[in-house]
């Protein structure tokens, strides 16, 4: 399986979240002010995307001798985000890990929200202070935490039913959902969370 890192503008996770996965990337993807953040990691892409718009300094372009830079109109459909998760799909990523995109204008969070729900979708996404995991239709996800962690759930598209879960306060069993339910706010009771998806895929959301 071929797992591909994007990393995006916004407010990113600590390096640490994705330290131990870095050297598993096979394909590493920097959309825009994304390469500010892998500079910062000292983390090279194999690719570059977007209008540029946001960059903190152009000549990191320069920097990367050996990245493929594609850039973009300003003017155009697709966001950076999106161009850079539809290359890494085609290019053979069977995951998609997210890094960045916390934080700013609402409008951007809530179109990164969205991405989940299509077909050509992220799998993780990991920001300054959450991490958000998709699981399809009969997926499993098993977190390492600690009680009392912050845990939400929330259906990406049409609704959800089926779920099961085990070390969360308020179990999902038995619940359907329809595209407005979510379950906030859950809470973990002790070191390990596991929750499957059943009918329609979620987005399981943690607090760090």
């Amino acid at each position: 399986m071929t797992e591909a890192l994007l990393a995006i503008g916004g407010e990113a996770p600590p390096r640490d979240v994705l330290a131990d996965r870095l050297p598993g990337f096979g394909l590493i993807c920097a959309a825009d002010s994304g390469l500010d953040l892998l500079a910062s990691w000292k983390v090279a892409p194999g690719l570059i995307v977007g209008d540029m718009d946001s960059l903190s300094d152009l000549s990191l372009l320069e920097r990367c001798p050996n990245a493929e830079i594609l850039r973009f109109p300003t003017a155009k459909d697709d966001s950076d985000t999106e161009i850079g998760l539809k290359l890494l799909r085609e290019r053979g990523a069977d995951r998609v890990v997210i890094a960045g995109g916390g934080g700013g204008r609402l409008d951007h969070l809530l179109a990164i929200r969205a991405l989940f729900g299509r077909a050509c979708h992220p799998d993780e996404w990991h920001t300054a202070h959450e991490s958000c995991y998709r699981l399809g239709e009969g997926e499993t996800l098993e977190l390492a935490t600690r009680a009392g962690a912050t845990i939400s759930v929330f259906p990406t598209g049409n609704g959800a039913s089926g779920m099961e879960s085990e070390g969360l306060r308020w179990p999902l069993a038995g619940l359907a959902w329809d595209a407005c339910g979510f379950g906030l706010s859950n809470e973990a009771l002790g070191g390990r969370v596991t929750v499957k998806a059943g009918k329609g895929s979620l987005l399981v959301v943690t607090l760090r």
